[in-house]
């Protein structure tokens, strides 16, 4: 490989730093000799050839001791020096400021440290190779201090309006008795964003408003009809209401109201009713599905009338994008809430490693770094295409209409 960059010869007009320099990140403990080179390429387009007269205004001037930083490594190496002839002031060496760039330093830890390389086995990584400096386990964690803290200000000052958000999930998990709230919203293109996260004790009403108000602070566009996924909170749904008002369309997640349910039955009836209500919940249009819902609860009212109570709770919500009709092109994505639930286990894998949360901060900065990483890794929403059409439906139809209610109480008696 460091023959490849040698064959990389450029004429003094072409020489390109950024380049090169991104080539031999990758080469340690070759990069090392990869770095002279580059060195030495640029003091011979300063000074011109050894040994050769030449009419530069520059001269050698010998050697430091010097380092570089190299894949997230300080490396140790000699650097050889460029003097002005008429001022005999040193020349700096662009290449040689390029790789002494501790932000550089900073991601690679960060980049190491939050996919699985504690600060511990950092050490031993680094002392494979005989030039490094030894990186000492305070070090590391410091840089990794650093560049976490950059990404928790990355994230909370993300400027949410440049983004034409369609749908918002809101979901929570567990830190080890903390609990985090995210929020993961879509754009128009299918683009998932993570948009922040709060940590509280319960999902009241306040906390989450607070939560919203801070996003639509930061930019959120609350003119277009925005369709939220939530759990089932009532304090959620009652704060997305509180901040949006009527430009809030909300989706109640299908799969928790289907395992709220059945909680209420004996174990021998969960995985019927179960069943049913998955069955009842694929139809492809809201009358259809409403229908099997009216059938299943008069089956739950002769067993258990608490899970017919659960069933009735918030039942149009979760037949929101029926009632859109747009459930056989968009339910695939937005019926329930597991393309949060998904970000929410991989961030599990991210923060999971850390034994004891030694403060908010920490847990903070673990956090908002490990969604930023995710976030990389996402895919287009699937059915993104349709998206325009899930918009346009949001904004021309009335989901309080008559009929819904004449058939709440034709259901309800």
């Amino acid at each position: 490989m460091l023959r490849v960059i040698k064959e990389r010869e450029v004429s003094n007009e072409g020489f390109c730093i950024d380049g090169r320099i991104e080539l031999i990140q990758q080469l340690i403990p070759l990069g090392l000799e990869a770095v002279r080179d580059v060195l030495e390429q640029e003091v011979t387009r300063l000074v011109g050839e050894r040994y050769r007269h030449s009419s530069s205004e520059h001269t050698r001037w010998g050697n430091n001791r010097g380092s570089v930083h190299l894949g997230g490594q300080k490396l140790a190496i000699e650097v050889p020096r460029v003097r002005n002839k008429a001022n005999g002031k040193e020349v700096a060496l662009e290449s040689y400021s390029r790789l002494q760039d501790k932000t550089q330093f900073n991601e690679e830890v960060f980049r190491h440290v939050i996919n699985g390389i504690s600060s511990r086995k950092y050490q031993k990584v680094a002392e494979q190779i005989p030039e490094t400096f030894g990186i000492k386990k305070s070090s590391v964690s410091r840089e990794f201090k650093i560049a976490t803290t950059n990404k928790l200000k990355e994230l909370f000052e993300r400027d949410l309006s440049k983004e034409d958000i369609i749908a918002i999930f809101i979901d929570g998990k567990s830190l080890r008795g903390v609990q985090v709230m995210i929020a993961l919203g879509v754009t128009m293109e299918g683009k998932k964003i993570p948009l922040g996260f709060i940590e509280t004790a319960t999902e009241n009403a306040k906390v989450c408003s607070d939560f919203i108000t801070g996003i639509i602070d930061r930019g959120l566009n609350v003119e277009q009809e925005i369709l939220f996924v939530v759990d089932g909170s009532k304090g959620i749904s009652k704060a997305i209401r509180k901040s949006i008002g009527n430009k809030a369309v909300i989706q109640r997640c299908q799969w928790h109201k289907r395992e709220n349910i059945v909680s209420y039955l004996p174990k021998s009836l969960e995985a019927e009713f179960r069943r049913k209500l998955q069955v009842a919940y694929e139809q492809d249009t809201y009358s259809k599905a409403k229908k099997r819902l009216a059938i299943i609860r008069k089956e739950l009212v002769l067993i258990n009338q608490d899970a017919a109570n659960s069933l009735d709770e918030g039942l149009e919500e979760t037949l929101t994008l029926h009632r859109l009709g747009v459930f056989t092109k968009m339910g695939r994505s937005f019926k329930t809430t597991n393309c949060i639930e998904n970000l929410n286990r991989t961030v599990e894998q991210y923060v999971g490693r850390v034994c004891n949360w030694k403060n908010s901060d920490q847990r903070r900065r673990w956090v908002a770094s490990a969604l930023l990483e995710i976030e990389k890794t996402f895919a287009l929403v699937e059915g993104y295409k349709q998206l325009p059409l899930l918009r346009l439906a949001m904004k021309t139809t009335n989901l309080n209409n008559e009929s819904n209610t004449q058939f709440d109480n034709k259901l309800a008696a």
